[in-house]
């Protein structure tokens, strides 16, 4: 199938597939500054890991032009110091718009560095050198995601029945996918597999983005409630579990969409494997367990409401965690770019970053 492209940058603006308005209507929402970019990323515009770590370096390079054109109408002289704190700042409310992504944080990094190292360089070499990084990190993440897909589709046999969990595909990274991305690499290889994607309440990543990647890659596709999970799993349909994430800690635990601890007790009473596809830029070096993880918690409307219809009566009181914790002892495999982590425990992990060098 053609590649579906939901991040464009034209070197001025982003303009970004709005995955609100999916599968009904596929309509782009251009980001003509930093600003339109951090409320496309918190309204769930742009959702995924991945993905809001490159939307937000190409933010970051949006910040910087709107910095130094500041400087440049104003005929005041430029100053290092200034632009860097300016841009810091930009880069902190940033990090604020979804702050259980590590990817993010990642991007963003790697977006200041790159600044820092243009010291003493005029304003044109620093937005050159910015904008390229930023597409550097979307190039990679598309190769990264490929490589996760060969390695992830070893584990896959021919008649496999997989289920999935929010969506892990193209549409949450820079394209591709990292859960889907496996599913992807299996169905190129003509294995002939089957995917059950649960709905995955209350923003229906699911049933209106999975099922829609899957539909359009013409892999045969099931939606289910989230519920209805444990059903299919005891009944014997389903082969394995395979969910991306969001933030990894050191020791293996997983921060992913809610729901996702649900799935892999279910699949350790089952005995079925329980696959976590992820870049190793997912893994927090600085987050030793998955305690330590802040959990966004979301507007209790999405809970109450589907478009504007209320489900709920009023004046409940709502509580909607975006994420849950999966402890890495029910996780039977990190798929990365660089291999397969077994029973995910910080000492595998630290050797795999060794390897790979450590760039965060």
């Amino acid at each position: 199938m053609d590649e579906i492209k939901h991040i464009l940058w034209d070197g001025k603006s982003l303009k970004l597939l709005d995955q609100r308005l999916l599968p009904k209507k596929e309509q782009y929402r251009e980001c003509k500054n930093f600003e339109d970019v951090c409320r496309a990323i918190k309204n769930m515009t742009v959702r995924g890991a991945p993905a809001i770590g490159v939307v937000a370096a190409f933010a970051l390079v949006m910040a910087a032009r709107h910095i130094l054109e500041k400087y440049s109408s104003s005929k005041a002289a430029f100053s290092e110091n200034q632009f860097q704190h300016q841009l810091a700042t930009a880069a902190n409310l940033l990090r604020n718009t979804r702050p259980t992504a590590v990817n993010l944080t990642w991007a963003i990094e790697r977006i200041l560095k790159k600044s820092r190292a243009c010291n003493k360089k005029t304003p044109e070499f620093i937005i050159k050198v910015l904008e390229s990084e930023a597409e550097s990190i979307f190039k990679e993440d598309i190769q990264i995601n490929k490589k996760i897909g060969e390695w992830g589709s070893e584990l896959i046999g021919d008649g496999f029945t997989i289920l999935t969990h929010c969506n892990a595909g193209a549409l949450a990274t820079a394209g591709y996918g990292t859960a889907l991305g496996v599913i992807r690499s299996a169905h190129y290889q003509g294995k002939k597999i089957k995917v059950f994607a649960d709905e995955t309440r209350p923003f229906l990543q699911g049933s209106r983005l999975t099922a829609w990647e899957l539909q359009k890659e013409g892999i045969p596709v099931c939606v289910i409630v989230d519920s209805a999970a444990g059903y299919f799993i005891n009944k014997g349909d389903i082969d394995c579990i395979i969910v991306g994430a969001d933030r990894v800690a050191m020791n293996g635990d997983v921060a992913n969409k809610i729901g996702t601890y649900s799935l892999a007790v279910l699949a350790n009473e089952n005995s079925i494997p329980f696959y976590v596809a992820v870049p190793l830029s997912t893994v927090d070096i600085q987050t030793r367990t998955g305690k330590e993880i802040t959990i966004e918690e979301r507007a209790p409307q999405e809970i109450t409401h589907l478009e504007g219809i209320p489900l709920a009566p009023d004046g409940l009181s709502v509580r909607n965690p975006s994420f849950d914790i999966t402890p890495a002892r029910l996780i039977t495999a990190l798929i990365t770019e660089h291999g397969i982590i077994y029973r995910p425990e910080e000492k595998k992990i630290k050797e795999l970053l060794s390897k790979r060098g450590n760039t965060f």
